[in-house]
């Protein structure tokens, strides 16, 4: 085993983060491994705005990406020039960050090299994907599971499934998170906002995250305080838009930067989790980074996540009842156990050791 490895991480758009979830906390893992002395290339689609040969020490690799002409397609071939890249590299380990489009490729997977597959969510379980797609993704599932050395976890409900389901080790490491020094309420002025004024969804615009019961609720509660869902346009949340005419319902394109979200947040009355699949998804985590009185949808994912440190729904009604409750539903006391969750279990030195760690373990 060595102690200065070189690492490859596969299946994100690249960094600097321009997107989401996989690419924030490869921002934040790449550069930290480079200073603990570690060679590390993130592989990069040529979608990104930033065309840079290293960034903090971190060497960056651009393939095409033909997803925006193809649509999900191109993630494959995506996939498929990121892994002949990889080869030529001869790492030690790579991070494979979820397995959709990249687990078909395994017999393409460098054989001198450990491969470390984070599982993400349960993808077959999404109901944006049709039947036959959901086939494909639990065979795409067993794939990754069946040829990677060890798989991540991010979340306690995902590593009992792994655990039961496959004999490959399973590793739980959460996603990190960075906790806010203070909140700018210029962030507000930007959208029209008004402390405490409105409730607030940031989230990808798909029905697994509940969007449209989030929405009835709203509108089935006597609450005037509006709803505000920051989100990606994708088709369903233009057919929200048409189905939902209703003043107290307020749609804004997505925002990726993170201080006028925090404070977008931060000032909120409720914060509305409504994602219903998947481990420990970052939006939660920012969220309570953030000091929101957080409202979850109510299954394990979450539950292991936020504790009893915020309320929770299982349908409309539920949700509307809350909408309706005259007084604040979630104490002081729930928010500061949030952030000391955060600091203990979530902040990204920690993550990063465990990451290297198993990068350690199964390098040969």
């Amino acid at each position: 085993m060595k102690n200065r490895l070189s690492i490859g991480i596969i299946g994100t758009r690249g960094i600097p983060n321009e997107y989401g979830g996989y690419e924030a906390a490869v921002q934040e893992l790449a550069p930290r491994l480079v200073e603990r002395g570690h060679k590390v290339v993130v592989y990069c689609s040529l979608v990104q705005k930033s065309r840079i040969d290293e960034w903090k020490g971190v060497q960056l690799v651009y393939n095409r990406d033909p997803e925006k002409r193809m649509g999900s397609a191109g993630q494959f071939l995506y996939d498929f020039r990121s892994n002949l890249s990889a080869r030529q590299q001869k790492h030690d380990v790579i991070f494979h960050m979820g397995y959709t489009s990249d687990s078909v490729w395994f017999k393409l997977w460098d054989p001198r090299a450990a491969h470390i597959t984070n599982m993400d969510g349960l993808e077959w379980k999404r109901t944006k994907y049709s039947k036959y797609a959901r086939i494909f993704l639990s065979y795409a599932e067993k794939l990754a599971a069946v040829n990677s050395h060890a798989l991540i976890a991010d979340n306690k409900g995902i590593e009992d499934y792994l655990k039961k389901k496959y004999k490959t080790p399973v590793l739980q490491i959460a996603y990190g998170v960075e906790i806010p020094k203070s909140f700018s309420e210029e962030s507000l002025s930007q959208y029209n906002l008004r402390k405490q004024e409105y409730d607030l969804v940031i989230a990808r615009m798909v029905p697994e995250n509940m969007i449209e019961t989030i929405i009835q609720a709203k509108i089935d509660s006597v609450d005037s305080v509006p709803l505000i869902l920051f989100g990606n346009h994708t088709r369903f949340r233009n057919e929200l838009i048409s189905k939902y005419k209703e003043e107290r319902i307020v749609f804004k394109d997505a925002n990726f930067n993170k201080d006028v979200l925090d404070g977008v947040r931060h000032f909120s009355r409720y914060y509305i989790h409504g994602h219903s699949v998947g481990g420990t998804n970052p939006s939660l985590l920012e969220a309570m980074a953030s000091r929101c009185r957080i409202i979850a949808h109510d299954n394990d994912f979450n539950r292991h996540v936020l504790l009893s440190n915020g309320e929770y729904f299982a349908n409309k009604t539920q949700l509307s009842s809350v909408f309706n409750c005259q007084r604040m539903v979630i104490e002081p006391l729930q928010v500061e156990n949030n952030i000391n969750l955060l600091m203990e279990h979530y902040n990204w030195e920690q993550i990063c050791d465990l990451y290297e760690r198993a990068a350690l373990q199964y390098s040969r």
